[in-house]
């Protein structure tokens, strides 16, 4: 297909191989009365007055803003099961941490997919991509997790990755497989490293590994052994820390080099500035403090020390229901501290460095064409509008979104 949207005003982004930091990250680096034309799955010119070729279809922008699809770096958006019942409990007065340490939480989720089939959960699993790019987006990290036994994380990732070849979009899995402690498994942490962690690289080398430091969950030094052994294997590292208690971690993920920090809710003053001077990336989750217990990560401290920043919305079916990331940028500017163009950039060039897909989260000839059409002529409406879907038209390798 062939597509040239005329007289938009066109959030270029710049280059996304590298991230923004600081005053750089609020700069969407706009063209007004700008064309972009797309042939087959590429951008091939971005400028004004373009010709159409033949047999085009035009879509009249009218100054709207055609920005990049907006890519969500961290979701667990694979899994089966709910959790309405826990839902009640909480509105009961039951905490997350309580929830989780009754067997509750994730543990619920596990049983669920455990239970379920790899066509359940690649179905579902496309399901919900589906809904993501109707409301612009373009590009989705998905974690294992919900598994915890060797059979079932790999079960999970063949899912997620039997999702990548059917969807248009493009899905970066990862193997969150230290995502919670499966107290029925005797010694789950060493069994996790010693048999997971091996048929994990067997079968799928280099992806990423995972896991959520918490109480309740995998220790600081439980977390270290498996980043440490999952390293040693070739695997970069991605950790969940700081959601309701500092215990450590930030210093220990600095030191190995981790590629990522995610949650950051209660990260310490000192720590959070540390994170921002070093090379690795802050993933705030926003719609996890709307759904939760309100607390939120401080994006502005976080920027303001340098930090590579991203948001997401940590798409899953216990703190975070939430696929939007429209939503989530209007949280990430009503309690991140962030601009609206901070939090684009977040969401889209800085998301593309995090997850190593440079070919996105910008609008350039050569990258790939995944962009979105809003319906406002003034990006900022991203983060003061909240609640629908902003996006007028959606654009998935050189396909209109239906």
């Amino acid at each position: 297909m062939t597509l040239l949207f005329r007289n938009a005003r066109v959030l270029t982004l710049g280059d996304a191989a590298a991230p923004r930091r600081g005053d750089a990250l609020g700069d969407p680096h706009a063209i007004d009365n700008c064309d972009v034309l797309i042939e087959d799955a590429t951008i091939t010119a971005v400028g004004s007055g373009l010709d159409a070729p033949p047999g085009a279809r035009v879509i009249e922008a009218n100054g709207r803003v055609l920005m990049p699809s907006f890519i969500d770096c961290h979701t667990h958006a694979c899994w089966a099961g709910d959790r309405l019942d826990e839902w009640e409990l909480k509105q009961r007065g039951a905490t997350y941490l309580e929830i989780l340490e009754s067997g509750g939480g994730i543990m619920s989720t596990v049983r669920a997919v455990r239970a379920a089939s790899e066509d359940e959960l690649f179905e579902r699993l496309l399901v919900r991509l589906g809904w993501m790019a109707r409301e612009g987006v373009g590009a989705v990290e998905v974690k294992s997790g919900y598994g915890l036994t060797t059979a079932d994380e790999l079960k999970m990732l063949r899912a997620i990755v039997r999702a990548a070849a059917a969807w248009n979009g493009g899905v970066i899995p990862t193997a969150c497989i230290g995502h919670a402690i499966d107290r029925d498994q005797d010694d789950f942490v060493s069994r996790t490293i010693a048999e997971t962690l091996p048929a994990v690289t067997a079968e799928f080398p280099g992806i990423a590994i995972d896991a959520y430091c918490e109480q309740g969950a995998w220790s600081r030094d439980d977390c270290v052994r498996l980043f440490e052994a999952a390293m040693n294997a070739g695997h970069p590292v991605r950790v969940h820390a700081d959601q309701f208690n500092s215990l450590g971690m930030i210093p220990a993920a600095l030191h190995m080099g981790a590629h990522s920090v995610d949650h950051l809710e209660a990260t310490k003053p000192d720590e959070l500035r540390a994170l921002g001077e070093s090379g690795t990336f802050g993933v705030m989750l926003p719609c996890s403090g709307f759904h939760v217990d309100g607390r939120y990560g401080n994006g502005r401290a976080f920027v303001d020390a340098g930090g590579a920043l991203c948001i997401a919305t940590n798409c899953n079916p216990g703190s975070a229901p939430c696929s939007s990331m429209p939503m989530a940028i209007a949280l990430a500017v009503r309690n991140l501290g962030l601009t609206a163009g901070e939090a684009i950039a977040a969401c889209t060039v800085n998301a593309a460095a995090l997850l190593g897909v440079d070919a996105v989260g910008s609008i350039r000839p050569g990258n790939r064409a995944d962009v979105a059409l809003l319906r406002w002529s003034d990006e900022r409406q991203l983060g003061y509008e909240f609640g629908g879907n902003p996006v007028d038209v959606a654009v998935l390798g050189g396909e209109i979104v239906g």
